[in-house]
């Protein structure tokens, strides 16, 4: 299965005491984030199983996965091998469609203008387009959810087209509201909390991306697809969304 998609074995290297890294490939690529899915859904099957006592955490990337075990019960030696039984299953064909769960595609609103992204109207000018453009621009296309960090449910979101990619701020804000929605190079991403940024904000989304005391506590995983929903200020508050005063002059 992996010969057919073009990669080869998955390397496994010590990433800490208490923790192996997977790397799939050295490209970053839908088949590639493809395949993390795939092995992390058979990892998390096996852990109700006959790895309940081993691992403790599984953390997908755009390229590799970190698997976190638990020291007292068992060891890097151990991990490797049986990770390398569930790798194998790949290879061989013997793990199916059933044994994954599907993506979803997730719709998150957007309050698009120049009053919620207060960079809308410099990528605009620096790509020769319209406001309207870029809005329409980020908004065409599903973006793949490659990995998530930096902050809880902060998820890296790839890859925005060419026309609107741009480079982050060279002076980061010291405060990025909660829900905005930004570009930095060619990946997109929601705040999911206020806190200090450097991405370029075209938007606001009134969807909390982590809440603890939901279940799931993010409406979006690795693996998933986001679609952008451009909406209006009145839905925007409706739906719970909050304007920052003065957000829109942030500078």
């Amino acid at each position: 299965m992996l010969k057919e998609q073009g990669l080869s074995m998955p390397t496994i290297n010590i990433a800490g005491e208490n923790a192996l890294i997977i790397y799939f490939s050295d490209e970053v690529s839908d088949d590639t984030s493809a395949k993390i899915k795939h092995v992390e859904q058979l990892i998390r099957q096996a852990m109700k199983v006959d790895l309940s006592d081993d691992i403790v955490d599984l953390i997908p990337s755009y390229a590799s996965m970190l698997v976190v075990f638990n020291i007292l019960h068992t060891d890097h030696h151990q991990v490797r091998n049986k990770l390398r039984i569930l790798l194998r299953r790949l290879d061989d064909n013997s793990a199916t469609d059933s044994d994954v769960e599907q993506s979803s595609i997730i719709e998150l609103p957007v309050y698009y203008s120049e009053e919620s992204g207060p960079d809308l109207t410099v990528i605009a000018q620096r790509n020769k387009l319209s406001v309207e453009q870029v809005i329409e621009i980020h908004q065409v296309k599903d973006y793949h959810v490659y990995a998530i960090g930096f902050a809880p449910g902060f998820a890296y979101l790839g890859e925005v087209d060419e026309r609107i990619a741009s480079p982050r701020l060279s002076t980061p804000r010291n405060k990025v509201p909660k829900g905005a929605v930004a570009i930095a190079d060619k990946q997109t991403a929601v705040y999911p909390n206020t806190s200090p940024g450097g991405w370029n904000i075209v938007g606001l989304c009134p969807v909390d991306m982590f809440d603890v005391t939901a279940t799931p506590i993010m409406p979006i995983k690795v693996g998933d697809k986001v679609r952008f929903k451009s909406i209006d200020k009145n839905e925007f508050l409706s739906l719970g969304g909050e304007l920052p005063e003065g957000f829109g002059k942030l500078s």
